[in-house]
């Protein structure tokens, strides 16, 4: 008896290899970042069993203490352990990063989506786009944080609000180049809801560049929130944060340099190991880079 071999499972076996080859390839190009950032996450996570030391707790006994083995970046103005504060710091810095970019993706795709489909509606959304891009974001900011009230809130939806036009406009960019297309065209002539055709034809093809803008939002985010709290007008002083960390010994600077030194180099390291990987998704995902392989 002659056995048949079936044409499309040797297909997906194809694909499942590329995949993998794709990912041993990203894990290998961005070994660093990955550490980096793992660690930093670990960090933040496990803050409370890294430091025996409540990043809270004021003891003007023990202010401005230099590096000890007590105290393994010294202590601030106000006796606080910051070697605990960084540490702690690291959960809200992040989880404003990753907020901030789940919003805006989301919100901005949904414009996007809109905006390239409908081309009535393509000139008014894109014009209230380019408005608000026209605007410095850091100045912007402020300006939602000074109008709101400074709160994680507040924080959080001054950092979206620059960051959608970007992910629309890049979102409206792959519908257009979208609509013309035969599986699309076929899709229209046989009556497809409009949101099928929108969510189920063309967002699938949006995710790749998303994931790669996703990432920039995250370090982009991190980097803004941080000048926010150094400015004075960002998360409240209660919440530590590297931002905050460092805009509390700024004044010490010269004395203490490692006031803002130690909350400094989490924040470069962080920022610099999330845009490495950013870099890494968008070769990985690129088409002639899948080709090649």
């Amino acid at each position: 008896m002659t056995s048949i071999s079936d044409p499309h499972g040797g297909e997906e076996q194809n694909i499942r290899t590329v995949r993998l080859r794709r990912l041993g390839m990203f894990l290998r190009q961005n070994v660093v970042a990955v550490t980096v950032l793992g660690l930093v996450v670990l960090a933040g996570l496990f803050a409370p069993l890294l430091s025996a030391t409540d990043p809270h707790f004021i003891n003007p006994a023990v202010r401005l203490r230099p590096p000890s083995a007590e105290f393994l970046f010294g202590t601030d103005p106000m006796g606080r352990d910051i070697w605990a504060r960084v540490l702690i710091g690291t959960r809200a810095s992040l989880a404003v990063g990753l907020l901030v970019a789940l919003i805006a993706l989301v919100v901005g795709m949904v414009i996007g989506l809109i905006s390239g489909y409908f081309q009535a509606l393509d000139g008014v959304i894109m014009r209230l786009m380019d408005g608000i891009m026209a605007i410095p974001a850091i100045i912007l900011a402020v300006a939602l944080v000074a109008v709101m009230g400074a709160n994680f809130t507040t924080v959080v939806t001054a950092i979206v609000v620059p960051e959608v036009p970007r992910v629309a406009r890049l979102v409206r960019s792959v519908v257009l180049s979208l609509r013309s297309e035969p599986f699309v065209e076929a899709a229209v002539s046989m009556a497809t809801p409009t949101w099928r055709i929108l969510f189920l034809h063309m967002l699938p093809n949006t995710l790749a560049p998303l994931t790669v803008q996703g990432s920039f939002i995250i370090a982009s985010a991190i980097l803004t929130e941080s000048a926010l709290s150094f400015l004075g007008v960002g998360l409240p002083p209660e919440i530590p944060t590297w931002g905050n960390i460092m805009a509390e010994g700024r004044r010490f600077f010269q004395l203490f340099p490692g006031l803002v030194l130690f909350p400094g180099i989490f924040l470069s390291l962080t920022v610099l190991a999330i845009n490495l990987l950013g870099d890494g998704l968008r070769d990985s995902l690129d088409p002639k880079l899948v080709k090649r392989i």
